[in-house]
């Protein structure tokens, strides 16, 4: 992690710009074709949502927009980011979700095993030792009971709090694609459209060639 030097900075003004806003959030919703990601899931045996956490994570890693974050008023760059994902025990019949923190890992396989296992033996709804202090973070969602169209975060009106959501719904055939309602949420002091753009380019180019 490093902080960047603000006044030579070439975001200096926009980040300026965008930093005064109140709710300096935006979120842009989109499909993505999962076609053949399905199919690797599934010959490989790997649950598809743990895939796709990992899938998010790793190209958030490649777009160093996403890997900004706000601390005071001062941008700091992490050299790693992780997931902090939502998770329902089919084990307890009570529909609460857990909030589950691990360390990225840049193997697919290896990821989704440890973030099953962390999930499953995870006993509090949210562990705060994992979180506190912590921005080196994205957080994801998934709701695979609905086909969205749009999406909506709860969110505190901090200024600093510039952690990306990702969310995604239930995929859904359409001829003979599959696709998959997505949503991504940043801070726009620190990544405009064309971050957004780059992202989602590069995660479709993944899903499609992994």
């Amino acid at each position: 992690m490093k902080y960047i030097d603000m006044e030579n900075w070439s975001r200096k003004e926009h980040f300026s710009f965008f930093y005064k806003m109140d709710y300096p959030q935006y979120n842009i919703c989109m499909d993505l074709d999962v076609t053949d990601f399905l199919a690797f899931t599934k010959k490989r045996e790997l649950s598809f949502y743990y895939s796709m956490i990992y899938a998010v994570t790793r190209i958030a890693n490649d777009v160093k927009n996403f890997k900004y974050r706000i601390r005071d008023g001062k941008v700091v760059l992490h050299d790693t980011i992780h997931p902090s994902f939502t998770g329902i025990d089919d084990r307890v019949s009570d529909d609460l979700f857990k909030m589950v923190t691990v360390d990225y890992i840049d193997s697919v396989t290896a990821f989704v095993q440890e973030a099953q296992k962390e999930s499953e033996d995870q006993k509090y709804y949210f562990d705060p030792q994992k979180l506190i202090g912590r921005d080196d973070l994205i957080y994801i969602t998934c709701i695979p009971w609905i086909s969205f169209t749009h999406l909506s975060h709860t969110i505190s009106l901090n200024r600093d709090d510039a952690v990306p959501r990702i969310s995604w719904g239930k995929y859904y055939k359409r001829g003979d694609k599959v696709l998959l309602p997505f949503s991504v949420q940043v801070h726009h002091a620190l990544a405009d459209g064309i971050h957004v753009g780059r992202y989602v380019e590069k995660l479709q180019d993944y899903l499609n060639n992994v």
